[in-house]
């Protein structure tokens, strides 16, 4: 079989290459390769360019033609902060809440988080391994290669531990690159007697060290928010977590300004949410390393304002778009569809909405994805237009014909 393979032609394809992490992008900064092909090597892009002149170049590569229709090419897409390792339902709480409850009016009535731990615990953990399989493939239709998915519907030492598993063995069934994220953190579960501080004690005395023992993650995750963890429980808690080796993010800022400047201050990988950010914690983001992750899933389905990522990339962050599908608070699931309406609602260029959800996503989870360059795992998604642009300004009906991850082309 050969493993040399040349993709193409193409109307477009855009690499996104030699764009910065930080900041506002202007849409002419995106460079396009106009009737361009790619070609992949054992699951990596070994040249592109223009098609005719590497038709010549490698004669003995297999040819991908997929029909005389035009198509353009953008890197696969990126989803760096979900929740889809989840069993239950939580349509009650939607019903609550557009009938005027708040999020935090229903966590305090029962339902909420908790009810998904309790589903989540009864579960078994083929039963979480097949929800997680069936949330990934619907990612993948979209064109997402790469998802973050987060434990944090256990809540005791046993129940993480199976969550994390069955992600971990999920990983081992799917196309989509499943990244683990521990969030033991979540809130404290109401069955724990004791104080805030002792169950995260207990996290990291008992769960982070069978969590290092198995790799069962290299991330973790804390709720810095009224009614979970404050900002000096957060503080304390994540110091020791990265003392441990693990990088740490955070869920800050969702509904009141709480936690921005701390997940900068201790060097977090990202702060997601920041609905409620306030300027200085804008400034903050916009002079470090965090990056800034945008869920307008959660602004969609709690019926609130959308992270301020123009004034975040105007004053130099790097914003990332993620969708939280949770069973909660963003019940959507829609990458594409939220990052167009986060466009514009909050006025990102084409450049900005389809870098948060490629290269800048990738940087969320420190790794080297998102964009097609030579080297590169070969990650594309192929999408029936004639211009890039339309994926955006379909707002989401418009999705990929297929996507390629590595040596795997997948027709949707």
């Amino acid at each position: 079989m050969n493993s040399l393979k040349i993709f193409g032609p193409f109307k477009q394809i855009i690499t996104l290459q030699d764009l910065p992490l930080d900041g506002a992008l202007s849409d002419n900064r995106i460079s396009i390769i106009n009737q361009g092909g790619i070609v992949v090597e054992d699951g990596k892009i070994l040249d592109l360019g223009d098609y005719e002149q590497l038709l010549d170049k490698y004669e003995s590569a297999e040819r991908i033609i997929l029909d005389n229709l035009n198509y353009i090419v953008v890197p696969s897409f990126i989803d760096c902060h979900t929740h889809i390792c989840w069993a239950g339902s939580r349509t009650n709480d939607y019903a609550l809440r557009v009938a005027g409850k708040s999020y935090l009016d229903v966590a305090a009535s029962g339902g909420g988080i908790i009810s998904t731990v309790k589903a989540t615990r009864e579960a078994s953990e083929k039963e979480l391994i097949e929800s997680i399989l069936i949330h990934a493939s619907e990612l993948l239709k979209q064109g997402i290669g790469i998802v973050e998915v987060k434990s944090g519907y256990g809540l005791n030492h046993k129940d993480e531990l199976k969550m994390l598993r069955a992600i971990k063995n999920a990983n081992l069934e799917t196309p989509v690159e499943l990244i683990p994220t521990f969030l033991g953190a979540h809130i404290k579960p109401k069955d724990f007697n004791g104080s805030n501080s002792e169950y995260l004690n207990m996290l990291l005395t008992e769960t982070v060290p069978i969590i290092k023992a198995e790799n069962l993650a290299s991330r973790a995750d804390i709720f810095v928010e009224e009614g979970a963890f404050s900002i000096n429980e957060a503080r304390e808690y994540a110091n020791k977590v990265i003392d441990l080796g693990f990088e740490m993010t955070m869920h800050i800022d969702q509904f009141h300004s709480s936690g921005g400047q701390l997940a900068v201050e201790l060097g977090c990988v990202s702060g997601d949410h920041l609905e409620c950010i306030d300027e200085e914690s804008i400034s903050h983001f916009s002079n470090s390393e965090t990056v800034a992750v945008a869920l307008p899933g959660a602004s969609l389905g709690l019926g609130m304002k959308f992270t301020p990522c123009r004034e975040l990339l105007d004053q130099g962050a790097c914003v990332a778009i993620a969708s939280d599908w949770n069973p909660g608070s963003a019940p959507m699931g829609d990458l594409l569809t939220q990052a167009a309406i986060l466009g514009a609602s909050e006025k990102l260029s084409i450049a900005e909405t389809l870098a948060g959800i490629t290269y800048r996503a990738a940087r969320a989870l420190r790794i080297n994805a998102g964009k097609i360059e030579i080297g590169s795992r070969a990650r594309f998604n192929i999408f029936k237009t004639d211009d890039y642009r339309n994926i955006f300004y379909r707002q989401g009906k418009l999705r990929p014909r297929y996507t390629v991850l590595e040596n795997e082309l997948i027709k949707h």
